[in-house]
């Protein structure tokens, strides 16, 4: 599997990056062609993160969105994305799953400012988080886990192919979304691979519960669930990366680094 960070400001864009999208793409075989391709998810769709998405992969080839939650700065972005298939000159494109916690569409046609009537058939099938249930695209298996957050809120386990080394395996992916210290996100991180961890606060500012992880609390996640890997997101723009790096150093000993836009992983 690939992983590239389209966005990953926390809380809102930032001057160098758009709030929160993650895309995973992994390579397998059309059922109905038999012929190889490319299938590509994208976790989360935050203010900025479908024009930067243009940047990696055309729109119109994704299989699934997937939602970790319905705060405006993780899903702001579905609005230009449901303009992009339904008017593109082209031709309307039919619509893209979308794993979201309910209620969904009721938020989205909030953000948008669209009438009641909207449901966004056309653009959007949109599925609930079922906890304990698998959703798979192509060859990625995607799992979902309630996670500790003011709304409903969800990590997801993404497993599929090892593009790496050429050894035919299987490898996992975590995100964590939005998420504070939990038996949820302990359970969605357990032997990943690479975890993709918000970090959001910094623990010496006695930031309030209940609403993001801290470098150190990033860190703990990671050494409880035995990570190999992790990668520090969801920073606000005031956040310091050097400080949310040294408090998840000194909890955990495993490889660490702080997301950047643009940037990506071979796992």
């Amino acid at each position: 599997m690939r992983l590239t960070v389209v966005g990953c400001s926390g809380s809102m864009s930032g001057p160098t990056s758009a709030a929160s999208s993650y895309l995973l793409q992994a390579d397998g075989t059309d059922p109905g062609s038999g012929r190889p391709r490319s299938y590509n998810v994208l976790l989360d769709c935050g203010p900025g993160a479908f024009g930067a998405l243009m940047n990696h992969l055309d729109p119109a080839e994704l299989d699934l969105v997937a939602l970790s939650h319905l705060h405006a700065d993780h899903i702001a972005d579905l609005i230009g994305m449901h303009v992009f298939r339904r008017y593109h000159p082209q031709g309307a494109m039919g619509p893209v799953p979308v794993l979201a916690p309910a209620g969904a569409v009721d938020r989205v046609r909030g953000v948008g400012g669209d009438d009641a009537d909207e449901t966004y058939a056309g653009e959007f099938t949109f599925h609930e988080h079922r906890p304990g249930s698998t959703v798979t695209v192509g060859p990625m298996r995607i799992e979902s886990f309630e996670v500790r957050h003011p709304v409903p809120a969800y990590g997801l386990r993404v497993t599929g192919p090892s593009d790496r080394d050429g050894v035919d395996r299987e490898v996992t992916v975590g995100y964590t979304g939005d998420t504070d210290s939990c038996r949820g996100a302990e359970d969605m991180a357990r032997d990943v691979d690479l975890l993709l961890c918000e970090a959001a606060f910094v623990e010496s500012r006695q930031e309030p519960r209940g609403l993001h992880l801290t470098g150190w609390r990033a860190g703990e996640l990671a050494a409880t669930a035995r990570v190999r890997r992790m990668v520090l997101t969801h920073l606000q723009p005031w956040t310091p990366p050097d400080v949310v790096l040294e408090e998840a150093a000194q909890v955990w000993s495993g490889p660490v680094e702080v997301a950047e836009a643009g940037a990506s992983w071979v796992v």
